[in-house]
């Protein structure tokens, strides 16, 4: 029998016969690995276990709690809920169904409406299909009998997505049971792997995303290998219900989106407040840094966009208007803007490297269906620098960026992980320029000692980047802050300097953003301390609340005094009992309220209660006063 090497995953090395299975390689090595084992990896493809290996090959064995392993639970779990579905409601068609982020959905063509009700009849199907055990089997059509066979089961959604694909492809396909859907694959062995399960919601969405279509209705769900798992997941979603930012916003009157700005949202007063102590702190870490900050206009001629190659790129996602007949276009970036403040004179190979910063508002088009609170908006505003540099600074200014983006993160008690995007299809620049700002990306990143994930493909169209995804209390990622290096621009727009021997050289650029958009980080922000800001970005720092009106005169006076010294306070002189009072400014999670009495009015003391802590007792005002600028001034962050 002719024998195949594989490379496994630890780097040792194993001879098996031709043919031999995913599955069977697994038992060669461990019964234990072939019960956990959900599928495989061979040369990056991923496979099914039933894949016979043919040839030489790297290959790793895949458990759940790999990142792919959960690929294959949770796209199989997308089928078991199709097939409930459709032995239901038998009328039903099928459009797509994949695994995604935390769980799978699958879009659904019916004349029945799916209420929340249904949800939980379409698990109680989904159950007794797990419990049936059934094996899915894959096998191949012609493209030509695949397209019969499909209309031959009325799944007109199947037919396109057939009739799409080149003639000479062969279109394969997955049967569990009674069921079979058209499927590239793969899956785990059978539905009986699926232990744990929970649909989640419905939702319309258009068939293959675009909104001339047909409306879809649309089953979210998620699963895991092990009910407390799955336990912990459902606990972390109510939990992010409760720190929705937009619930919290309406209570804390910090912004809303009004029907005539669809996508745009409006700060108020109090926003305003943590908005501009965002930007504050921005602003004065960068001024240590050595940058300096611009400002650039929001709207731009048509030329402008053609020569940085956003127009051919990027013009779907920008919105045009027209000046004395002539083509503009309102920014979607700010790099043209920082571009063009760059070429106002000729530097010279001392002054490099030339740092940037600008708080610039965007525009970019969003479909109405993708537009959430202040995640997903259609302008916002950048933290934005641009770096222009020498070749030979790339390394340090990479390095630190690195250091700035992680002490910001910490300073606000965010753990993250780290991706490096590499080029994508749709990109401009010489392969050589690519591997160059890869490789430069990756020494930076190896020189600090950091891991990381490589994310092919999802560069920005003019550089690979590196992207930080920063992790929340209730352990949801965001994915914020981006380093871009582009050797592109500076030769679409002919950017040079003076070097040492007087020649013209072209400087190599970075572009890179901390908070990534203002509005989305205090959304993060708004849901990672569930409205509790930490005092130095609470809107209200300090709520004096006064028992009866003879210690207004009292409570006043220490509002003067504080306001002075710059604490953000308000007294509640409402005729109303102060339990309620200390209820309400709970509510408004404001970090400290003063009760004054009459013993309070006496001792020239404060009651001070923390919005955090509790009761803590009667002290001197001015020490409070005292600690409060402290813990401001130190911008101490707590939960």
């Amino acid at each position: 029998m002719e024998k195949v090497k594989i490379v496994l995953k630890d780097g040792s090395f194993r001879e098996v016969d031709k043919g031999t299975t995913v599955l069977d390689i697994a038992k060669q090595i461990s019964e234990g690995l072939a019960r956990m084992a959900v599928g495989g990896e061979i040369d990056g493809n991923l496979v099914d276990l039933s894949y016979p290996v043919e040839k030489d090959c790297q290959l790793s064995i895949l458990r759940f709690e790999d990142e792919d392993g959960k690929e294959f639970f949770r796209h199989t779990s997308s089928h078991i809920l199709a097939q409930a579905v459709k032995r239901l409601y038998p009328g039903t068609k099928l459009a797509i169904g994949p695994a995604i982020d935390n769980g799978f959905y699958y879009d659904f063509d019916s004349e029945h409406k799916f209420t929340p009700e249904d949800l939980e009849k379409i698990e109680k199907e989904m159950e007794k299909i797990v419990k049936e055990d059934l094996s899915l089997e894959r096998f191949e059509l012609p493209r030509n009998e695949a397209i019969a066979f499909m209309k031959e089961k009325n799944e007109d959604y199947k037919v396109e997505l057939i009739q799409d694909l080149p003639e000479d492809v062969t279109i394969s396909f997955y049967k569990q049971g009674d069921f079979v859907d058209l499927c590239a694959g793969p899956h785990v062995p059978s539905t009986g792997k699926i232990k744990a399960m929970k649909l989640l919601s419905i939702a319309g969405a258009y068939w293959r995303g675009d909104e001339k279509k047909k409306m879809l209705q649309r089953i979210y769900g998620t699963s895991f290998e092990k009910k407390k798992d799955l336990e912990e997941y459902l606990h972390r979603l109510e939990e992010a219900k409760k720190r929705d930012h937009r619930k919290i916003g309406r209570e804390l009157d910090l912004f809303s989106i009004q029907e005539e700005g669809p996508g745009f949202p409006f700060f108020h007063p109090k926003g305003m407040v943590v908005r501009n102590e965002l930007e504050n702190f921005w602003r004065n870490e960068h001024v240590k840094r050595g940058y300096e900050e611009i400002k650039t206009p929001i709207i731009l001629n048509e030329d402008l966009w053609r020569q940085s190659g956003h127009w051919d790129h990027y013009q779907k996602n920008m919105y045009f208007t027209q000046i004395d007949d002539l083509q503009y276009a309102v920014k979607p970036m700010n790099c043209p803007g920082s571009i063009l403040t760059y070429k106002r004179k000729m530097y010279s190979y001392r002054d490099f490297p030339i740092r940037m910063g600008e708080l610039g508002l965007v525009h970019r088009h969003e479909l109405s269906g993708a537009l959430h609170g202040l995640m997903r908006v259609r302008c916002f505003t950048q933290d934005d620098a641009h770096i222009f540099m020498l070749p030979e600074q790339i390394k340090d200014e990479i390095i630190g960026v690195i250091d700035f983006v992680d002490f910001i993160y910490k300073k606000f008690g965010f753990k993250y992980h780290i991706e490096l995007s590499t080029r994508p299809e749709d990109s401009m620049g010489s392969d050589e320029d690519w591997e160059l700002a890869i490789s430069a990306l990756q020494g930076a990143l190896d020189a600090k000692g950091l891991p990381y994930k490589i994310n092919e493909g999802d560069g920005a169209f003019y550089g690979p980047k590196i992207d930080f995804h920063l992790e929340d209390c209730i352990g949801r990622t965001w994915q914020c802050g981006t380093i871009q290096l582009d050797f592109q621009m500076p030769q679409r727009f002919d950017l040079s300097y003076v070097g040492t021997d007087g020649e013209k050289h072209r400087p190599i650029m970075i572009h890179r953003v901390i908070y990534g958009s203002i509005e989305r980080f205090i959304g993060i922000l708004v849901e990672h301390f569930a409205g509790k800001f930490p005092t130095w970005l609470a809107p209200v720092q300090v709520k004096i609340l006064p028992i009866t009106d003879k210690h207004f005169e009292y409570a006043l006076k220490l509002k003067d005094e504080m306001f002075a010294k710059g604490i953000r306070v308000e007294v509640d002189t409402r005729n109303e009992k102060i339990g309620y009072k200390i209820r309400e400014a709970q509510m408004l999670k404001v970090p400290y309220m003063l009760v004054i009495g009459d013993k309070e009015v006496e001792a020239q003391q404060v009651a001070v209660r923390s919005r955090d802590k509790g009761e803590l007792g009667a002290v001197e005002a001015s020490q409070f006063i005292e600690d409060v600028l402290a813990e401001i001034q130190d911008k101490v962050m707590y939960q």
